[in-house]
């Protein structure tokens, strides 16, 4: 016998023991009696009921109920089921679940980078800060282009520090005129002397 029906035969036998002690002493009547035997019974049936009809049960008792009505995915196919393998599966749905960046061969990654560096150039406030952004972007290309980890080719170029902060220096301007035209013109009002009369 295996752990657990250790445990329910010692139950049911303390529990025999207790009723013949209660019949003896009087303490039940018949009823009483036949109802502990009737619910011995039943938890011996279930104790001889295999797992896979437990399970039968329980599915069938809960479609019986409801609770498998409006699930997320009824009637629908389950995303990310492909037709072949992907040994990966669960690290790729994590890094989407939790939106998981900066991971990867660095050649991806200095592609990602490089179409999202005018942006990044565009928030700082000096040349100074562009120039050390571009020089950091450019030093990190040359370092991956070495293969020395290994992965794909990168194929990401340069960029010219220069060329970059003149860049920056028209991407500002136009942004500072398309403010200006946007906003309204002030109010011209009169000096405080002029509007006493």
């Amino acid at each position: 016998m295996d752990g657990r029906g250790v445990e329910q035969y010692r139950r049911r036998m303390e529990r025999a023991a207790q009723l013949r002690a209660a019949a003896a002493g009087g303490g039940l009547d018949g009823e009483d009696v036949e109802r502990a035997a009737a619910e011995d019974e039943l938890q011996h049936k279930r104790w001889k009921v295999d797992d896979a009809a437990k399970a039968d049960y329980l599915v069938r008792d809960a479609m019986a109920r409801g609770d498998f009505d409006n699930l997320k995915y009824a009637g629908k196919p389950i995303p990310n089921l492909g037709d072949g393998h992907d040994p990966d599966w669960w690290v790729k749905g994590l890094m989407q679940r939790e939106n998981v960046t900066g991971l990867g061969p660095k050649a991806i990654l200095l592609r990602t980078e490089d179409d999202e560096l005018d942006a990044r150039l565009d928030t700082r406030w000096t040349e100074k800060q562009v120039r050390e952004i571009v020089e950091d972007f450019n030093a990190r290309v040359i370092d991956a282009r070495r293969q020395l980890e290994g992965g794909p080719p990168v194929v990401t170029r340069t960029r010219d520090a220069e060329q970059e902060v003149q860049r920056w220096r028209e991407r500002k301007t136009a942004a500072a005129e398309k403010e200006a035209a946007a906003a309204p013109e002030p109010e011209q009002r009169r000096p405080w002397w002029k509007r006493l009369r």
